[in-house]
């Protein structure tokens, strides 16, 4: 019997311990899925690492390449990434050349303001030349009538009459005045002889103007027309001879 108690007393020690080595197993299992649980997904444990080494890596900090970002906008996907700013391509500016404009315009009218890229002035040239060869057409028709009539008046034909054709045709030619008449006729001849060459004189003078408008534009293209163009005015003080002074104002331009 002491045997048999002394035995039963040994199997539940043992017992005992088995459950303590079981349930300290488990706790020690449970926590270490946890903390493998809790580590961050950048650092990666080796198989049979030391404590250190483990120390040592959880210590550093890695540096994950950045990826680009995506953002939607109007359900296109853009990604924002580095870029090189593009070369800008300075605008050229527009050298005209004033002999070109020149003879442009001596070849015909209107051409070296084009050439210019003055094209608001084309308008002009032509309209003027348009109006001038008009008015020296009428100017030219009148005169061609008043000197066939004045040609008629003064001479001893009598079938030669084409000065009646200004009066209506109940007028007689035994009421008509006829030293009247050719004074008349010969002021109206001379007067659009007149204005006819003043037409003429006109067309030659738009043609040069236009040369020289061509011209002087093209020339006047090379300089720097700004808005900080100014004039200051300030008083001032100028010595002269034998200690005299001179008091006056002094105009300065800044351009």
């Amino acid at each position: 019997m002491k045997f048999l108690s002394k035995d039963r007393h040994l199997f539940s020690e043992n017992i005992k311990k088995g459950i303590v080595v079981a349930l300290f197993l488990v706790f020690s299992l449970h926590f270490h899925i946890f903390a493998d649980e809790n580590q961050p997904d950048a650092v990666v444990s080796a198989p049979e690492m030391s404590d250190v080494e483990a120390f040592d890596i959880d210590s550093l900090v890695v540096e994950q390449p950045v990826a680009p970002i995506e953002v939607a906008a109007d359900s296109t996907i853009v990604t924002l990434t580095e870029t090189e700013p593009k070369a800008m391509t300075p605008k050229l500016k527009f050298n005209p050349d004033p002999n070109r404009a020149l003879w442009l315009s001596a070849l015909c009218p209107g051409l070296g303001q084009i050439y210019n890229r003055r094209y608001w002035k084309v308008p002009i040239v032509i309209g003027g030349y348009v109006g001038l060869a008009y008015a020296t057409s009428w100017n030219n028709r009148m005169l061609s009538d008043y000197t066939k009539a004045y040609r008629d008046i003064m001479d001893s034909d009598p079938s030669t009459k084409s000065y009646m054709d200004f009066y209506p045709s109940t007028t007689k030619e035994e009421d008509i005045d006829m030293a009247w008449l050719q004074r008349a006729l010969k002021s109206k001849k001379d007067y659009y002889r007149r204005n006819r060459d003043l037409c003429i004189i006109g067309m030659v003078g738009l043609y040069l103007l236009s040369m020289v408008d061509a011209y002087v534009d093209a020339s006047l293209s090379h300089f720097d027309i700004s808005p900080d163009l100014s004039l200051r005015v300030s008083p001032t003080i100028e010595p002269q001879q034998y200690g005299a002074t001179t008091f006056g104002m002094n105009c300065a331009f800044i351009f």
